[in-house]
Parts: C-alpha cells; structure tokens; sequence
C-alpha cells in the first residue's frame, strides 16, 4: 500500500530535512574549527622547525671554526713535539751519566745495609725493653684500678 503525501506528510519531511541540514551545518562548523587549530599548529611546528634548523646551522658553523682551531693546535703541537724529540736526546745523555752514579750508589746501599742490620739489633732491644715497661705499666695500673674500686665498693 502506497502512502499519501499530505502537506502534513510533505511538513514534517520538510522539517526533518531542515534538521538534518542543520546538524550538517553543525558538523562542517566543528570540522571547519578542527582544520583551523590542526592548521594553525602545523604553521606553529614550521615555524618551530625552521628556527631549529637555523640554531642546528649556526651550530654547525660553530663546529666548524673549532674544528679549524683544533687543526691549529695540532700543528702547534706537532711542532712541540720535535722539541720535545730534542729534548729526549738531551735525556738520554744525562740517563747514561746517571747510570754511572747509581754503580757508586749500589755500592753505598751494600756498605749501609751492614750496618743497618747493627741499628736493627739495637732497635730491637730497645722495642723489648719498651714492651717490658709497657707490660709492667699496665700491671700496675689494673692493680691500682682494682684496688680503687674496691675501696669504692666497700664504701658504698
């Protein structure tokens, strides 16, 4: 069965056209605010983007000037090091002369180490003589500690 299209029918189709036209609208206003903001921090990360490519630039030419003093300190110190080449002949000179000194040192250590080992005994019977001391001394005093305490105690 077919039905009848009255005004009414033909009305509330209307309005509900309308509606859902509205709703639409609505729906385009919110997406139409969302491209706007998604826009706007697409512009926001551009802008944060290039400002970091140009601090990364600068950076760069930072680097490379260091890079160009780094290589001037390099020639500086290859330079240094042809001195200090020099300088290691000279040493090796005085090593020789030195090691012709310490033949006389060894000797002088073999003549103290004898007599070291007579300073040694003779330390030692000090060391023995102190420990005996000490070993009285305490003695004595533990005797004198337990004798205060036990006049203490009998006092009390």
């Amino acid at each position: 069965m077919v039905k009848e299209w009255t005004d009414g029918r033909l009305d509330d189709l209307s309005k509900g056209i309308d509606r859902g036209f509205k709703q639409v609208e609505q729906r385009f206003g919110q997406v139409d605010h969302r491209f706007d903001r998604v826009e706007g921090e697409i512009k926001s990360v551009r802008q944060e983007l290039r400002n970091e490519f140009a601090a990364i630039r600068g950076e760069i030419g930072g680097v490379r000037k260091e890079i160009d003093g780094v290589r001037g300190e390099i020639g500086g110190v290859r330079k240094e090091i042809g001195g200090v080449r020099v300088e290691i002949g000279g040493v090796r000179r005085e090593v020789g002369g030195v090691r012709g000194e310490l033949g006389d040192v060894r000797k002088e250590i073999g003549a103290m180490r004898g007599e070291m080992g007579d300073v040694r005994k003779e330390i030692n019977g000090v060391q023995r003589t102190i420990a005996y001391g000490a070993v009285a001394m305490t003695g004595a005093i533990l005797t004198g500690f337990a004798g205060i305490c036990a006049l203490i105690a009998t006092q009390l």
